[in-house]
Parts: C-alpha cells; sequence; structure tokens
C-alpha cells in the first residue's frame, strides 16, 4: 500500500499512521486482533463534513429556506454521493479489508467507501487542521452542487426510478434482497426487478442501502439508454 500515491490524490501529506488507520475497516482490525479501525475517525469525518457542507451551502444558496437547505445538504453528503467521491480518488485500492469483505467485493461497495472518505477527512483534520480538512472537501464535495439534479436524484433513488417507470403506466417494480455472511458481518444483495426484468443491482451492508443502491444502477442504466436514443 503506497500511501504517497493517496497523499497525491487527496493533495495533502497525511500522517501515514492516521491515514493507515482512516483505510482500516473493522472486518480487518476484527480478523487481526488489537488493530485500530477507522470509525472513529470516520465519526470526526462526518462531523467536520457536515459542519463545512452547512456552512458552504447557507453562504451559497441565501435564497433557501430550511427545509430545501436541508435537502440539499443530505444530498451532498448522502452515502452514494461520498462513494462516488471515494471512487473519483481510487479509494478502495487502499482499503484495508477482512477477508470476508474482500470475497464480497467490499472495496466497491458504497458504505465501505463513504466511510472511508469521511474517515480519511478525519485524518486529514488530526493532520492538518481544519483548513486542510476544508480544503479537500472544496476539491472533491463542492462540485457535487454544480448538478443539482443529479443530487436530487441520488438523495432519494428509489422514488426516482418509481417516478421515471411510472411513465410507462404500469406499476411493477420490487425488489429481490438476498444476504450472506455471519449476523456480525453480513452483506446485502438487491435486484431491482420491473416485468419480471432485473433492471439494477447492488449490495451494501444492510437491506435498506442495499436496495438504494439497486435503484441506483436502474437509474444510471435507464438514463444511459435515454440518451442513447435522442
Amino acid at each position: 500500500m503506497n500511501l504517497n500515491v493517496l497523499c497525491e490524490r487527496l493533495g495533502v501529506e497525511v500522517e501515514h499512521r492516521l491515514l493507515e488507520t482512516a483505510l482500516t475497516h473493522r472486518s480487518y482490525s476484527y480478523e487481526q486482533g488489537n488493530v485500530p479501525n477507522n470509525e472513529r475517525l470516520e465519526f470526526l469525518g462526518d462531523a467536520v463534513l457536515g459542519f463545512v457542507v452547512t456552512e458552504h451551502i447557507y453562504r451559497l444558496l441565501p435564497d433557501l429556506d430550511e427545509g430545501e437547505l436541508t435537502k440539499v445538504k443530505n444530498a451532498v453528503v448522502s452515502v452514494y454521493a461520498l462513494a462516488d467521491v471515494a471512487n473519483q480518488i481510487g479509494l478502495g485500492e487502499f482499503l484495508k479489508l477482512g477477508r470476508g469483505e474482500e470475497l464480497t467485493g467490499g472495496r466497491s461497495k458504497i458504505n465501505l467507501l463513504a466511510d472511508g472518505f469521511e474517515a480519511v477527512l478525519g485524518a486529514v483534520l488530526m493532520s492538518n487542521g481544519l483548513p486542510a480538512a476544508t480544503a479537500l472537501i472544496d476539491k472533491y464535495i463542492f462540485p457535487l452542487l454544480a448538478d443539482t439534479d443529479s443530487l436530487r436524484a441520488n438523495s432519494d433513488p428509489k422514488t426516482t426510478l418509481q417516478e421515471l417507470l411510472q411513465s410507462s403506466g404500469k406499476d411493477l417494480l420490487h425488489y429481490a434482497v438476498t444476504h450472506e455472511g455471519p449476523d456480525h458481518d453480513r452483506t446485502f444483495f438487491a435486484e431491482a426487478v420491473f416485468e419480471g426484468r432485473v433492471i439494477g443491482a447492488g449490495s451494501a451492508r444492510s437491506k435498506k442501502l442495499a436496495e438504494t443502491a439497486a435503484a441506483i444502477d436502474a437509474v444510471s442504466r435507464l438514463k444511459n439508454v435515454e440518451e442513447k436514443n435522442k
């Protein structure tokens, strides 16, 4: 694991001890024993992300009321938006995962990626202070505000998918969900099924997140088809 490469992508030199902890999933910690995991740094990163984003959109969008500001904030800091940012950075390749997570595609799971980004943000804060953490948010999070349509779609993808399919005049969407693994490390797999056909799929650590991941996949596929048909 070359942490210097990750620091280059982040645009900031982070103390390697903190950064390695930020990349350590609890499944790896559980297998190795007494190895710090990233949950405390994730907690810290989540807090600073919420504060910085809230202040930014308050100043950026003076005409929005509290309810609309909340919708924008929730979309910007959603697990789906953060996972997308983590993919831009290539964070998945640096995660330290247990064998079970490796076997079930943990490096591409949206919740692990989102949690990892928040933990890295927490590490940046502890290593370099609030200005460096704010700069990272400015680099990767604030640009999301330029595409409000995608933000709103990703904030409630199941509703977005339902609305797209309702144009066909039918309501035959359902989610088929399975799971595997022990209770403490379970992975859920969901398929969005419409008229007996799988139109999207996803996996996550909870049934709800897996269904939402499948909805995001389905929305993306449907929009790609629409673009090709134009």
